[in-house]
């Protein structure tokens, strides 16, 4: 076996740009002020800058087909042909043929959105059927490998795997598809070894979860009938996210040239690696840099793990344990932070370098390390927070029966069958952000800037009385986003200046970094919620993110367990739950959409992480008398593995993203006796589109089958702040009305 796949590399990297630069491409294209020919351009120039970077800092192998105008998982859908008539049939170009499938048009609803595996990455749900019919179209990993050869540097394209992508898909049993789509593989392989291709990258992450043995004996199938192609590239199959399980063994078995593991996520992988036996004729790629935290590598520790696996394979090659599409591009551009919390850090370029040090490291046998870091500074720690936790008692998680509260709740609201509200947050316009962005500048005092976002939330108090809704929110103006809007007024966090993350399609986020004991020093929401209140003699939902969320949408500290930590801004909740409660708001929704984002990948590790992140909820809204109303929102995932969770939330309403997934959650509701109120989504938010009123009665019609009316609400999947005001109030309108026709019959 020939060393030629190099000793360092990584899965993956940031495709947003610096400076979001993609975003903004792909949202104008949509807007219609930037052609195809210029996104192409921007793209091409995005491309360009990350190969040159990972080039430079001396990276061996180099992945290509990594860039997407939005999904990856949609990129390798479209390669391979699966693409759902109604879209196809839509007589559009390619490019607007792919934004039709992610965000939808009038005449066609998108693809399913849903999370990543355990990430907060939002991938589009495949859709494939048995009369879906397969074809090889190689051109855009073709393109890519081409563009990255004329500027002299050699890449690795990569695809999702098709045993993976299979498993993720919706459809008629699509798994049963598998044979035909190698055989679509077969051919972008033989047309990749063509065009003069070494090494292909395909992902199979779906293997670090729990799978049958058929689904097993499939997967050595599939790579065996792969690595038997007379003319192909040398195949790394990578896996990330966890332990590969008895999945190792099977792939061993087939002809594929190296196997990526993730030795961050999954160190189980290190002991099966020991079990198989010495590797002969493998690369074992080894995810020793963390790629989904922003922590720097204990590289001593990453050293010796990566000697044992040298002891084991044939070669040995470094890398981070997943792309980095997870972490923010470059450390050096956070001038404002700690220098005890940036010492700690390592973004993307960072890792590359230490990437590129370890496999060095492991070549040379150097001991030429930097010295570890200094214990964690005192400053830290809160010794009230750890007093108040170890004094916490059961009863501090619980509330009264849930009938009788819903009695004192409908005594106290006097709310109609099928109440109808939003998830929280209107249109972020133009103006707001830079409202915002004037008031962080200091070009705009605290006045002025309180004075206009005042002006907006009265804006839309207006909107939402003239629509007839019958719970109004104060359309959060003032946040930038629903996490770090709580990190950057809690001990504990720090907030990025340039930290962004690709969450879905063209939305980024700049998760806050939870580097100490989370402390709440003044209330954080009640003056906002409590002027909404005075506008209206109708009830505003105070509007609070849950811990478990903040937790997941944050880099975590991880020298204390997580549960300790969610317990921690849990209180912190807790006590905002009591404030808002005392200045009359009567009904508090704390969101909760990374509820099964979070879940272990493995079902023997769940029990333990439900038990801690309902316990945090029930503990940052038990604090609160029977007659406030207590909601929860979920959204893009499947729920359905973590119903009897929900339901031990014991929220008061729980809100659910339902119109993409067609309103599937209310099986798995009444399969377990769900009794409190629900809101599954008739309206889904990511996309353009404004859904007609028959469509929304249509979803009222199944839901009201399924749910009472009298526990059923009626509500958008999401909050609004990606759409228009236009988009917005139409479909509100079918919406109000909607219930309203339901209501009457």
């Amino acid at each position: 076996m020939t060393t030629s796949f190099g000793q360092s590399t990584v899965l993956g990297y940031p495709r947003i740009g610096a400076h979001r630069e993609l975003k903004k491409a792909v949202e104008a294209y949509w807007a219609g002020t930037l052609n195809a020919t210029g996104l192409e351009n921007i793209a091409a120039g995005l491309r360009a800058d990350v190969w040159r970077t990972l080039r430079d800092a001396r990276l061996d192998a180099i992945p290509s087909n990594t860039f997407s105008y939005y999904d990856h998982m949609l990129d390798t859908a479209v390669a391979v042909g699966a693409i759902p008539r109604r879209f196809a049939r839509l007589g559009l170009g390619q490019l607007d043929t792919y934004f039709a499938m992610a965000r939808g048009v009038d005449a066609a609803p998108a693809l399913e959105l849903t999370k990543w595996f355990d990430t907060n990455y939002h991938y589009l749900v495949p859709e494939i059927d048995p009369d879906t019919v397969f074809a090889a179209h190689p051109e855009n990993a073709l393109s890519e490998y081409a563009q990255a050869r004329d500027l002299g540097i050699t890449t690795r394209p990569v695809l999702v795997g098709p045993a993976t992508l299979l498993l993720l898909a919706k459809g008629d049993d699509p798994f049963s598809r598998l044979d035909d789509l190698v055989d679509t593989y077969a051919q972008i392989l033989t047309a990749l070894a063509e065009a003069g291709v070494a090494w292909v990258q395909l992902d199979e992450p779906a293997y670090v979860t729990d799978r049958t043995p058929a689904e097993i004996d499939a997967l050595h199938r599939a790579y065996a009938r792969l690595g038997q192609l007379a003319h192909r590239p040398r195949i790394f199959v990578a896996t990330y996210f966890g332990d590969l399980g008895d999945a190792l063994t099977a792939l061993l078995d087939t002809p594929v040239e190296a196997i990526g593991l993730d030795l961050v996520a999954g160190p189980g992988n290190l002991h099966r690696l020991a079990a198989a036996g010495p590797l002969r004729g493998k690369t074992v790629v080894a995810g020793l840099v963390d790629g989904r935290n922003i922590w720097r590598t204990d590289l001593r520790a990453a050293v010796a793990a990566g000697a044992t696996v040298a002891g084991l394979a044939d070669h040995v090659a470094v890398s981070t344990s997943c792309s980095l599409l997870h972490v923010p591009v470059d450390l050096s551009a956070e001038t404002h932070l700690d220098p005890q919390l940036s010492a700690r850090l390592a973004f993307a370029r960072q890792k590359v370098d230490e990437v590129v040090l370890l496999g060095r490291a492991l070549r040379d046998g150097t001991t030429s390390l930097p010295a570890p870091l200094p214990p964690i500074p005192a400053a830290w720690r809160h010794d009230d927070v750890r007093g108040r936790l170890a004094a916490l008692r059961p009863t501090d998680r619980h509330r009264g029966d849930y009938a009788e509260r819903a009695d004192r709740q409908q005594e106290r609201l006097r709310l109609p069958d099928l109440p109808t509200t939003t998830i929280g947050s209107f249109p972020q316009t133009a103006e707001l952000r830079r409202a915002r962005a004037a008031h962080r500048a200091g070009t705009l005092d605290d006045a002025g800037y309180t004075a206009r976002m005042r002006a907006e939330v009265e804006q839309v108090i207006r909107l939402q009385e003239d629509l007839g809704l019958d719970v109004l929110v104060h359309g959060e103006p003032e946040r930038n986003d629903m996490v770090q809007y709580f990190g950057e007024q809690l001990d504990g966090f720090a907030a990025t200046t340039h930290g962004w993350v690709q969450s879905y399609g063209s939305r980024c986020v700049r998760p806050p970094i939870i580097h100490g004991d989370v402390a709440r020093r003044v209330p954080m929401t009640v003056a906002w919620s409590t002027y909404a209140q005075s506008l209206t003699d109708r009830p505003v939902k105070g509007m609070l993110t849950g811990p478990v969320t903040i937790l997941a949408w944050s880099f975590v500290r991880t020298d204390q367990p997580l549960a300790d930590t969610a317990d921690q801004v849990a209180l912190a909740l807790r006590d905002e739950c009591r404030d808002l409660e005392a200045a009359g708001i009567r009904i508090i929704q704390v969101d909760e959409p990374a509820l099964r984002e979070t879940l272990p990948l493995r079902r023997a590790d769940q029990k333990a992480y439900l038990d801690w992140a309902v316990g945090a909820f029930r503990l940052a809204t038990g604090g609160v008398a029977d007659d406030t109303q207590i909601h929860t929102h979920l959204c893009y995932s499947e729920f359905g593995e973590v119903i009897t969770a929900i339901d031990a939330l014991d929220a008061d309403v729980t809100s659910i993203e339902a119109s993409r997934s067609k309103m599937e959650i209310l099986d798995d509701l009444a399969a377990i006796g769900y009794r409190r109120g629900v809101g599954p989504g008739v309206w889904d938010i990511h996309s353009p589109r404004i859904p007609p009123h028959h469509e929304v009665v249509d979803a009222l019609r199944r839901a009201v089958a399924a749910v009472p009316a009298r526990r059923l609400w009626v509500n958008p999947d999401c909050g609004l702040k990606t759409r228009t005001y236009s988009e917005v109030e139409a479909s509100l309108r079918h919406l109000v009305a909607a219930a309203a026709e339901v209501r009457a019959s």
